[in-house]
């Protein structure tokens, strides 16, 4: 499918990589159905609402930039987008790439959580002091490779 973004005008989409999030993102719940597409900066990638083509995130497996990072989230929380099995999970994060200067980060404490049997996806608010909503990229790399944690 094809569809206009904001980053990259118009791109094929594969069905499988067209997401709904029921009650959409925090601050942007009128909008539930994006296309998820490979930045041209890898590892990012692009959430790209298919209701607003100005309306776009740039994403990122926390996993990358912290290897010790959790999301304890409570089934009956993860019921509401059908999780029944941890291997259907698929969780990232919301990066903020400031134009001033400023580091480049990503929101550990608000991810989306994807069922990715289903493509249903929710943010969550994750409960833990150890993970902040500007948590810095590149300070993340340096560590994970000095194989310090997070």
């Amino acid at each position: 499918m094809q569809i206009k973004t904001k980053a990259s005008g118009i791109v094929e989409v594969p069905e499988e990589h067209i997401i709904t999030i029921p009650a959409g993102l925090f601050g942007f719940e009128d909008y539930t159905t994006f296309a998820l597409y490979d930045s041209t900066y890898h590892p990012f990638v692009w959430l790209q609402s298919l209701q607003n083509e100005n309306l776009a995130f740039l994403m990122i497996d926390p996993f990358l930039v912290c290897d010790d990072y959790e999301t304890d989230i409570d089934d009956k929380e993860l019921k509401k987008i059908d999780i029944e099995d941890p291997g259907d999970v698929r969780v990232m994060t919301l990066v903020t790439a400031p134009g001033d200067g400023n580091p480049v980060t990503a929101n550990l404490m608000g991810p989306l959580i994807i069922n990715k049997r289903n493509r249903k996806a929710m943010q969550v608010i994750v409960d833990d002091s150890r993970w902040s909503t500007k948590y810095k990229l590149l300070e993340g790399l340096e560590k994970r490779q000095r194989g310090k944690k997070c």
